[in-house]
């Protein structure tokens, strides 16, 4: 078990108690009356059809094969590769790309990014010689894991290979890093220390033109050479392996667990990002906030425990007031155990009912709640209510329990009770999660899930999740981390400076903070909601997690490409799904003239562009300003 595990476990623990006692003591009092040791709501059966885990297909690298040559290209030699993470780091940031296996068709774009490796290991000679001939010609070459094989390009003397490096501190003097001040920035952790499964192989590089970050060691970790009007840059980690180890969920190695910034993978992308836009002179990027906002801020809560249904309509009035929506996440205890009372019963529907009314998002938080849900069997797919009863006899035992039940049954009851109501929403009880979550919520309907901290993960920002959290499997579920929870010392409230200095951070670009609240009290917690609300209002979009999932599906399917004319720019913009307030980084000095068709409404702010609803294809176009 990690450090970060077993915190979550003494985090678990002791709410548990806290949850178990107050709820004794709130019932003794009679303001729940309902003391039933199981609530079966009659008639009530399901659901009706069976689940089935949808086969592992393993994803082409030939559906990100697409786009004009405004693209960053990624040029991809080995397709065994953990690939599908650069590609999801990629859409995560906004960076438009395509990813071809022929070289030709790769540098006939300005910017191309090699992986997984460049060595004469990986290319043929005919690969070396034209790679090694682009910078020259004015193209940017980016390289990962490069070898000495390439060392004159990359302007390094020799690559040293090691498995032993934990750390990368930026630069002081190099002008890419200027834009991260932030200490958590600047010095971060890639590897971890503790477990040599998940430490990271490294390309230290010798003697460098010019540094841009080096490791704990002294060797270089990124590099930067130029060779007449081109560049080269050598990243000496596997960004497609960190990005997908993170993204799993499997990184052990930040420095908290939930509460802080952890930004590493965030810090690399954001690298990328301002390398394509430098070296791209039409780079057109997809923002990651809708609206054109600076920060995405979602409120969510936990509600898994009996009281808490009734403290809920509070804080949805206040989030009413504010005029935003959040989401609940509901656990649908029905059976009385050790954890607590059998509260999803008929006097806690009515307070559901109520924030339904109010605009708020309904999601599942499972049945038993259970700190083993994560050891959970898989079960067979065809649980239904009121035949499936989790009974958790103590910490470390919970019988007739499944993944599927507690999907399957919880997702049922809750669209039972709210007619008309789909559930598309998770959140693992604990954040405790088992490596087959991904794919079990795509079986059983659900679209977005958020039980996994954005340290843990170490990115503030939105990623879609893989199948069995395997290398090149990816599903169509989305993951929002959690960045704030409220069972951390000291009392939330107390940290309420950190949150908007971690919010200062994440806004500048455009990250997520997800904030977890149990409504056990209506006290310090809602007024620390109240206070980082109207804190954040103007430069923050406010917003339940399925419409922000919603945006954030349509946009990992959007496509921009950039072409130059006569007059300026010519950008295309493709939205398979129906997305609103799609927002676009232009190039500095184009404005938007008109648009095809010309119904489509948008507008601009300085190098801002937001497409406020958009659904098919359209175009811009755009001209120099005088």
């Amino acid at each position: 078990m990690s450090k970060h595990q077993s915190r979550k476990m003494s985090i678990g623990l002791k709410l548990s108690a806290v949850v178990l006692s107050l709820a004794i003591a709130i019932y003794a009092l009679k303001d729940f009356h309902n003391q039933e040791s199981e609530h079966i709501f009659p008639g009530v059966h399901g659901p009706g059809s069976i689940s089935k885990l949808p086969p592992p297909d393993q994803t082409k690298w030939e559906d990100f094969n697409r786009g004009e040559n405004s693209r960053l290209a990624v040029l991809l030699f080995n397709t065994d590769s953990a690939w599908l993470g650069l590609a999801h780091g990629l859409k995560s940031i906004g960076i438009p790309f395509r990813v071809t296996r022929d070289y030709r068709e790769a540098l006939r774009h300005k910017v191309v990014l090699v992986y997984p490796g460049a060595s004469s290991v990986d290319l043929t000679h005919e690969e070396m010689s034209a790679l090694s001939a682009f910078p020259a010609s004015g193209g940017t070459l980016i390289g990962i894991m490069v070898k000495d094989d390439l060392k004159r390009v990359f302007g390094f003397a020799q690559a040293i290979q090691s498995n032993s490096r934990h750390q990368i501190s930026l630069s002081s003097s190099n002008s890419m890093t200027k834009i991260f001040q932030d200490p958590h920035e600047r010095v971060f952790p890639f590897s971890s220390k503790a477990s040599s499964q998940y430490a990271s192989v490294s390309m230290g590089y010798l003697n460098p033109t010019d540094q841009v970050a080096q490791f704990e060691d002294g060797t270089a970790a990124i590099i930067t050479h130029s060779i007449g009007t081109g560049m080269t840059y050598a990243f000496g980690v596997d960004l497609g392996f960190l990005l997908l180890t993170g993204y799993n969920n499997r990184m052990e190695v930040s420095r908290t667990y939930v509460d802080g910034y952890e930004p590493t993978l965030d810090v690399f992308l954001r690298l990328i990002k301002e390398i394509y836009k430098a070296r791209e002179p039409v780079a057109v990027t997809l923002n990651t906030v809708p609206e054109g906002k600076l920060l995405t801020a979602i409120m969510t809560h936990d509600i898994d425990y009996g009281p808490a249904f009734k403290n809920a309509v509070e804080y949805a009035k206040l989030e009413r007031s504010l005029d935003i929506k959040a989401t609940y996440f509901v656990q649908t205890k029905y059976t009385k155990d050790w954890n607590d009372f059998a509260f999803f019963n008929n006097e806690t529907i009515p307070y559901l009912a109520s924030l339904r009314s109010m605009g708020m998002e309904i999601a599942s938080h499972s049945v038993s709640h259970s700190l083993l849900f994560n050891t959970m069997p898989l079960g067979v797919g065809d649980e239904v209510y009121p035949e499936y009863r989790p009974y958790i006899r103590d910490k470390k035992h919970t019988d007739n329990a499944s993944v599927f039940g507690e999907l399957r049954v919880s997702r049922f009851l809750l669209e039972q009770v709210l007619p008309g109501f789909q559930v598309e929403s998770f959140r693992a009880g604990y954040l405790r999660i088992p490596s087959t979550l991904s794919q079990m919520l795509e079986a059983t309907g659900y679209k977005y899930d958020s039980s996994v901290t954005a340290n843990n993960a170490l990115t503030h920002l939105p990623f879609r999740l893989s199948n069995n959290l395997r290398q090149n499997f990816q599903t169509n579920i989305f993951e929002f981390p959690v960045t704030i929870e409220d069972q951390e010392t000291p009392s939330l409230v107390d940290r309420f400076q950190s949150s908007i200095d971690i919010a200062d951070r994440l806004a500048e670009y455009g990250g997520l903070f997800v904030i977890l609240i149990h409504p056990d009290d209506t006290g310090e917690k809602l007024e620390y909601e109240r206070k980082f609300i109207k804190a954040n209002h103007e430069r923050a979009w406010f917003g339940a997690l399925r419409e922000f999932g919603a945006f954030w599906s349509a946009r990992d399917d959007v496509g921009v490409d950039v072409k130059t004319t006569a007059t300026g720019l010519r950008v295309s913009i493709n939205a398979p799904q129906k997305i609103q307030g799609l927002t676009l980084s232009v190039p500095s000095g184009f404005h938007v003239t008109s648009s095809i068709p010309s119904n489509i409404s948008f507008s601009q702010n300085q190098d801002k562009v937001v497409i406020h609803e958009l659904y098919g294809n359209m175009v811009l176009i755009m001209s120099r300003k005088h």
